[in-house]
């Protein structure tokens, strides 16, 4: 019998590299199959343009829209929010003998799209067809 008392029981060694080489795979592996959504609302501010200063015209109906939906037309309230209405205040503000008056929205940037729809609808009613869109400079 061969003892020998000499000897150390030495421990075992864990090796750490095959444990790191397994976990980067892992963290690899979900990298790359893991979906990134942004989940968010459209984020809009309207209306705002760099334009030049808009010249005044004699031959143009403003038309204003806040944001809690009432219209003023030149400058006077309409009453009624319906489209008859919007309609004959248009036509009353039309300017006799010019030709081709156009209408000139300014809608607050928070009031409804309906809102203007509406007011773009009175306009064509009302026999109008030449709309555009007033906005503030972005400066």
């Amino acid at each position: 019998m061969n003892f020998q008392r000499g000897r150390k029981h030495e421990a075992p060694d864990i090796n750490l590299i095959p444990l790191i080489d397994v976990l980067l795979v892992l963290i690899i592996f979900l990298v790359l199959t893991t979906t990134y959504s942004k989940v968010s609302g459209l984020e809009i501010n309207l209306p705002t343009a760099d334009t030049k200063e808009a010249e005044v015209t004699p031959n143009e109906i403003v038309v204003a829209v806040n944001a809690a939906g009432d219209v003023l037309v030149n400058r006077q309230p309409v009453g009624d929010k319906s489209i008859n209405a919007i309609g004959a205040a248009l036509a009353r503000a039309a300017p006799a003998g010019s030709k081709d008056p156009v209408v000139v929205i300014t809608a607050d940037a928070k009031a409804a799209h309906q809102n203007v729809i509406d007011v773009m609808q009175a306009a064509q009613r009302a026999g109008l067809p030449h709309i555009t869109f007033a906005t503030q400079s972005a400066r």
